[in-house]
């Protein structure tokens, strides 16, 4: 059988970077989309192209398909977060928080979805997390972007599945990874909130510091893009998907007071 072709955004660094060498490792051909001019590793080929931009999407995908003759697999991984009280949240910023976690990945299953129909199957992964299930104050933006995909992918479903193309919503926990540092934060308004805006985010860097390492995320998101079968929907993360069962079991004003008591003292 011939090397699996996979695509993957936010390929650059963090869980995308550890995704990417994973696969490759297992002899796939992978190819890592972003806005950088260059990519990061040899093993991984580059295409420049912004998730955000919709001709630069199907632009970066119609040469990959010119190159390989198909597409085995996508992996939605680019995305980033920012934090602060929804009042005090400029609307810039949380339609920007959608356009790179959420419509990104839309543009770029847009672009994906046809080429699999095509050749008669192929598998999409998409990351949500944690926060989508249980919403984090203070991260209400991108919580919700989280939550968009997880509910887009298990929509999406039922939709391609008669075309062999299967999907994935993977929600990871607390990862160690750049995406902390690189988070938006904004602490505005933070003393009419009496501080609880920098300490709820305090918590969150703290759990993601001491959380899953990338290398372990990496090698978690490559073993669903490749295993026979994949779920709809699973958790990244041992005591998160007790977590995640829990809100299944739990009414939902306990479980929000329950989330409170951590994040939004």
């Amino acid at each position: 059988m011939s090397k699996k072709v996979v695509v993957i955004t936010g390929g650059t660094s963090g869980i995308g970077l550890e995704t990417a060498k994973a696969l490759a490792d297992q002899g796939c051909t992978v190819y890592e989309l972003s806005r950088r001019a260059e990519g990061t590793d040899p093993q991984i080929l580059h295409v420049q192209a912004d998730v955000t931009n919709e001709s630069q999407v199907q632009a970066a995908v119609k040469e990959i398909v010119e190159r390989e003759g198909r597409i085995d697999v996508l992996i939605n991984n680019a995305g980033f977060g920012i934090s602060g009280a929804v009042e005090f949240t400029e609307t810039a910023d949380a339609i920007r928080q959608f356009d790179v976690n959420f419509f990104g990945m839309v543009r770029m299953n847009k672009a994906v979805i046809p080429v699999m129909r095509r050749q008669g199957g192929g598998r999409i992964i998409s990351m949500s997390s944690v926060a989508a299930p249980i919403a984090i104050p203070f991260q209400t933006y991108y919580s919700a972007s989280k939550a968009a995909v997880r509910t887009y992918m298990l929509a999406l479903a039922p939709e391609i599945k008669p075309f062999g193309i299967e999907t994935c919503a993977i929600m990871p926990g607390d990862i160690h990874t750049g995406f902390t540092a690189a988070r938006k934060k904004s602490p505005a308004g933070d003393d009419v909130y009496e501080g609880r805006i920098t300490r709820s985010v305090a918590v969150m860097e703290h759990d993601e510091l001491n959380g899953i390492t990338a290398a372990d995320a990496g090698a978690f998101v490559a073993k669903k893009a490749l295993q026979k079968r994949v779920p709809l929907l699973c958790t990244l993360g041992g005591k998160y998907k007790v977590f995640v069962f829990l809100t299944r079991l739990l009414p939902t004003r306990l479980m929000t007071w329950m989330v409170g008591l951590i994040y939004a003292k």
